[in-house]
């Protein structure tokens, strides 16, 4: 392997500067920063749809059956399950996918955050477009054979290593793009994640209608389509990333002196490595884990707690959830679902609104507006529920939920304070963990909770009351958490020289030396190239609002 030495007497070898390495990404002057967050969105509206596979859920449960379920024989426990190819699958069963995504988000976020911050989001984009794309492909063949255990491999294992490197691939690039509005840049990248359903869902839905016959549910050629669909999208966003040159920073933007800065927001830099030893990362990961584990638990049990507080009053019918009739409960099934829907715009528009406003209030005072007035939300839902107080029980969910999205916006942001930025991505994977932990803490605390009061005989309109109060009080350790959050000490920061060697790990310094030869292809960037990029996210995600508006509108009827 031959290697050149650049200007500046950095050997800068020819593999190195490969297609997808991260100095060939290194943006010249002129290019515009705006370029960055479609590309980031561009990938997480895509990965996003993992919150909407519930979609695919019901028709899978009847792929043999068509009308209705061929079930199992009694005796078939789930690991048989996994290979059995004469009866269909329990929606209890397909539900393990959705707990697979989430685990594996966190965990592959914080295995390969150090490898992505030194090889350039480019080359995870890439990496994320294969794994999640192809994962759909193998789970549309395991559809198509009728095994389970390929849908796992598939779409749980491997489209959710393509989720976690997805997921945190343009964090650290946004907030170096943005030292002057890191919660806004983040808060529009992670906007996306909680959109992709929006639009991934309806569009199933139509495909499934599509290719349905009178032998098939549709659900495999949905998953080829859609994953077509996806890679052009991903890829498209992969190839769309630059990275500022290093020293590089936005025009006119002085950054706050040290002495007159706030002093939660650090001037170094910590190593990744060192971040499991520091007290303020478990402190952050506390705050996000309580704050997930508790919009997590709402998320999934939202439709069946409204339909069971408010029974047929939903409908105007006099009657209690257990005293109606298949039609009536179909209809209120219909508003439950117009619920749904609203709380998914609260969940998008809140990781933009909180992450923004987290760049005014500071990023510990957001969180602390999270817990207190999250606490207040829980305390109050038994009592509106039992008052028949409908708009305020929505109210209530609607604000829980836009602060569980903001949760997740503000949280690279916060990191970026505490740790700087100079591995903050691989940080932001390590914390991620703490999200893999809430997925199955929330819906289990949940559910167990409602079983076992259905089990002590109490009415189902008053099972959810306890759990509220469980949920408000998961929100008083994060914010004593929270408020144990200092400043970082001086000994945990990188020296000048640690510093320097990361950064030409990361091929920061190669970067400045080599930009001429490498990045002469840019030129000034077109405001058209920008409108054109903005356009190519923001049609699809305008339309999966509209979608999303209609359904929320059954709730209003």
């Amino acid at each position: 392997m031959s290697s050149v030495l650049t200007p500046g007497g950095v050997p800068l070898h020819h593999h190195d500067a490969g297609f997808l390495s991260k100095e060939r990404i290194v943006a010249a002057p002129g290019f515009n920063r705006w370029l960055v967050p479609p590309a980031a969105l561009a990938i997480h509206l895509c990965i996003g749809m993992a919150y909407g596979f519930s979609v695919f859920w019901l028709p899978l449960s009847k792929a043999l059956g068509i009308k209705d379920p061929v079930k199992c024989a009694a005796d078939i426990g789930f690991l048989q399950e996994l290979f059995v190819t004469n009866c269909d699958w329990k929606i209890s069963t397909l539900g393990w996918m959705y707990t697979m995504f989430f685990v594996l988000l966190g965990s592959s976020a914080a295995v390969w955050g150090g490898w992505l911050e030194r090889a350039g989001p480019r080359k995870a984009g890439v990496v994320s477009a294969l794994c999640w794309c192809g994962g759909m492909l193998i789970s549309a063949l395991g559809v198509h054979l009728h095994q389970f255990w390929m849908m796992l491999i598939g779409s749980g294992v491997i489209g959710g290593i393509g989720l976690g490197l997805g997921y945190i691939s343009p964090v650290s690039t946004l907030i170096k793009w943005f030292p002057d509005r890191r919660g806004m840049a983040t808060g529009m990248a992670i906007m996306g994640f909680g959109g992709g359903a929006m639009i991934g869902s309806p569009l199933a839905a139509e495909l499934m209608k599509l290719f349905a016959t009178a032998t098939d549910v549709g659900v495999t050629q949905t998953f080829v389509v859609m994953a077509l669909v996806y890679f052009v999208f991903m890829m498209g966003g992969a190839l769309g990333y630059r990275v500022p040159a290093a020293g590089w920073k936005p025009e006119g933007w002085t950054p706050p002196a040290a002495k007159t800065a706030n002093a939660m927001i650090t001037h170094g830099h910590v190593h990744v490595n060192k971040v499991w030893g520091i007290p303020q990362f478990w402190l952050v990961w506390m705050v996000l884990c309580m704050n997930v584990s508790a919009g997590i638990g709402v998320i999934g049990m939202a439709s069946p707690m409204l339909q069971e507080v408010f029974g047929g009053s939903l409908i105007g019918v006099a009657g209690k959830f257990g005293e109606l009739d298949k039609t009536q409960l179909t209809a209120i099934a219909g508003v439950a679902a117009g619920f749904t829907a609203l709380l998914s715009l609260f969940n998008i528009g809140g990781r933009f609104f909180w992450a923004s406003l987290s760049d005014k209030l500071g990023r510990k005072l957001t969180y602390v507006v999270f817990f207190v007035l999250g606490g207040a939300l829980y305390i109050s839902i038994p009592g509106s529920a039992a008052a028949g107080a409908k708009l305020l029980f929505v109210a209530a969910f609607c604000v829980i939920l836009s602060m569980y999205g903001g949760g997740f916006s503000t949280a690279p942001a916060y990191l970026a304070d505490l740790f700087g930025t100079q591995m903050v991505g691989a940080i932001h994977g390590r914390l991620l963990t703490a999200w893999a932990t809430a997925g199955i803490l929330g819906p289990v605390i949940v559910n167990y909770m409602r079983d076992y009061q259905l089990g002590l005989g109490l009415p189902r309109e008053q099972v959810y009351n306890q759990t509220m109060y469980i949920l408000a009080g998961m929100l008083v350790i994060g914010l004593i958490c929270n408020l144990l959050v200092r400043p970082v000490a001086d000994k945990h920061f990188m020296s000048d020289a640690e510093l320097a060697a990361e950064k030409r790990l990361a091929h920061e310094r190669a970067i400045e030396t080599a930009a001429g030869p490498v990045t002469m292809s840019f030129h000034q960037t077109s405001s058209a190239l920008v409108v054109a990029a903005w356009a190519a996210v923001g049609i699809p995600l305008a339309w999966g609002v509209y979608r999303t508006l209609l359904s929320a509108g059954k709730f209003f009827n």
